[in-house]
């Protein structure tokens, strides 16, 4: 096996290890750490940190890429596959070689749209028996019904026993942790009365291990989202399309964040022409259509990769650089709004006390702006960057369906929506496509938004939530 690092895996990597630091950080800045306690102890907040947790799980799975070894030949070097694999694709691969003709409905054991074909020497035209879907039932008319519900009980029986298991596991840590009895857990559980939102955590944890149970039960057996034109699983390329979605979110907040914090900063604190010349830039192209100069810059890519196929050794590299300069673009495009919260807020904080006091006192420029302006500023970046996330997942769905976007071989769900433009207009109409790409997007981006609301009311000194803990963390009550 031989790893392979894309262009945008180092940057997950490296947003993974800033995760990690950030993380660390929190250990040693007290007031951070409180904010976003008060933040996560929100149910709402919560449970949308686990949703995303799951996703982002799913994404660094496909992260992971590597070109599996060939056999060996008597006399000649190791050599390996052509095309690079991600750890997702090994977990996938049972349902990625599960492949059918062409469309099949989720949970089908017969094709879409009848064909004709020999049964028994006899020319006749039906719906086709899938290869994979249901293949194990003799006659699908009457059995798939009954075999889909005594699976999807199995499932939800198997789902239950792991809840129930963690549930007791987590009730009798929970107990002696607080030195209390399971009784008293147990009560305080039900009624809410935790420090953490322990009771909207077990019920997130446990629809989402329902569900995980019921598509891996059923996926053995079926296609749980239907096929596409190609007979390929919608399963399979949704949560690929994770990843896509993730880069493009993370990614371009990456780019966004030094662009508009440097150049904010410096035209609020330094003002005068540096001032003038900044405000000139960021208006210059906030001045120019967005759509018109990702499809000018994505186009130019798109003929230097055509004419230099060297550069590139697999058609997955060229994808993932399509990605990568979509992100940085975006980035150029997209910092202008943060850019000019971040001048005028330091335009604010300038004029304060303390900033004209460090001056005085003979402090140095950098200094000042590294140690008074920018920890002042971050309660505003922050916001500001979750929020956008999901303005960056929605804006590559739009992209890719106007045809700019990632490459048409990359898994996103601005391709699936791309796709499923044509099917809606066939007969009969082919729906799943379309509605499975709306549900993983639907829930990523309403997680993002509703932490980013968590996090605003728990960041902005001028909105921030103040709640009183259900229980106090120094009573002898406390819970945990």
């Amino acid at each position: 096996m031989q790893a392979v690092f894309l262009f945008t895996d180092l940057f997950v990597y490296a947003i993974l290890a800033f995760g990690v630091w950030y993380v660390w950080h929190l250990r040693t800045d007290r007031n951070l750490r409180m904010s976003w306690r008060l933040a996560l102890q929100r149910p709402v907040a919560m449970v949308s940190s686990m949703v995303l947790g799951f996703f982002l799980v799913v994404a660094l799975a496909d992260s992971v890429h590597y070109k599996e070894a060939l056999p060996p030949v008597a006399g000649q070097a190791q050599s390996y596959a052509s095309e690079a694999n991600s750890i997702l694709d090994k977990v996938l691969q049972p349902l990625t070689t599960a492949r059918e003709r062409s469309y099949s409905e989720p949970l089908a054991a017969v094709g879409f749209r009848k064909e004709t074909f020999d049964r028994e020497g006899v020319s006749v035209r039906d719906y086709p028996r899938l290869q994979f879907g249901g293949k194990h039932l003799s006659n699908p008319s009457e059995e798939l019904t009954s075999d889909v519900g005594l699976r999807t009980l199995h499932a939800l029986g198997l789902g239950l026993a792991l809840i129930l298991v963690s549930m007791v596991t987590g009730v009798v840590v929970a107990s002696i942790v607080s030195h209390q009895s399971l009784t008293t857990s147990l009560e305080r559980w039900f009624k809410g009365r935790t420090e953490w939102p322990w009771r909207a955590i077990a019920i997130t944890f446990a629809l989402m291990v329902l569900v995980l149970c019921w598509v891996t039960q059923l996926s053995q057996f079926y296609h749980v989202f239907g096929t596409d034109r190609t007979g390929n699983s919608v399963l399979v390329f949704a949560l690929k399309s994770v990843r896509t979605a993730l880069v493009i979110g993370g990614l371009t907040t990456l780019v966004v964040l030094p662009l508009a914090l440097v150049l904010g900063v410096t035209a609020g604190y330094v003002r005068g022409w540096v001032d003038e010349v900044i405000q000139y830039i960021y208006t210059l192209l906030a001045s120019i259509p967005d759509v018109l100069l990702i499809a000018a810059s994505v186009l130019l890519l798109q003929v230097f990769i055509d004419k230099n196929q060297g550069v590139f050794e697999t058609s997955l590299e060229r994808a993932d650089a399509r990605l990568f300069f979509l992100c940085l673009i975006l980035g150029i495009t997209s910092f202008t709004g943060l850019c000019r919260l971040v001048r005028g807020e330091t335009l604010k904080l300038r004029e304060l006390e303390y900033i004209q006091s460090a001056k005085a006192f003979g402090v140095s420029t950098p200094r000042v702006l590294w140690r008074h302006i920018i920890p002042n500023l971050m309660h505003l970046v922050l916001i500001n960057t979750v929020m956008q996330f999901s303005s960056f997942v929605l804006a590559e769905a739009v992209l890719s369906y106007v045809g700019v976007g990632v490459d048409p071989k990359t898994a996103s769900f601005g391709v699936m929506i791309n796709t499923a433009r044509s099917e809606l207009a066939a007969t009969p109409l082919v729906w799943w496509t379309l509605a499975t790409a709306f549900t993983f997007m639907f829930l990523i981006v309403l997680s993002a938004n509703l932490l980013a609301d968590a996090v605003r009311d728990a960041f902005d000194p001028r909105t921030r939530l103040r709640r009183p803990l259900p229980v106090s963390s120094t009573s002898p009550e406390g819970a945990v």
